[in-house]
């Protein structure tokens, strides 16, 4: 557990160092009237892209071919689909998904999940591809 906070905090760290802003992630919400998922852009450049993504619902089982995607879960619980595994998440979980990855998640809890999302190299939303 202190592995992974110490992680989250040195990669936090590395990011508000590297782009030379701070960012409070606690105070990054999603809208009252979520219907599924809401996407809050946070930084962005030739070597990656960052996001916290809302899952209220779920988020259809998908692969990215020329990307890798780390997910640290900050809210809520879900039921993630990792390639042939599946496994309950939650807060301070880190999960990293190889590129050609198939996976989803499944929000669990009654607030919607809320996780950075980190893609590399910079995402541009286009290198999405639908699982079924």
């Amino acid at each position: 557990m202190k592995l992974r906070y110490s992680l989250m905090l040195l990669a936090l760290f590395g990011f508000c160092q590297a782009n030379a802003q701070k960012l409070d992630l606690a105070d990054t919400q999603p809208p009252a009237d979520l219907d599924n998922i809401h996407v809050v852009k946070l930084n962005s450049d030739k070597h990656a892209s960052d996001f916290i993504v809302f899952v209220k619902k779920f988020v259809p089982l998908h692969k990215h071919v020329f990307h890798t995607e780390t997910l640290f879960i900050l809210e809520g619980t879900g039921l993630m689909q990792l390639g042939d595994e599946e496994f309950a998440v939650g807060p301070g979980d880190y999960i990293k998904v190889p590129e050609g990855t198939p996976h989803g998640v499944k929000t669990t809890s009654t607030v919607p999940l809320k996780a950075l999302s980190v893609q590399a190299p910079e995402f541009f939303g286009k290198d999405r591809v639908r699982v079924e």
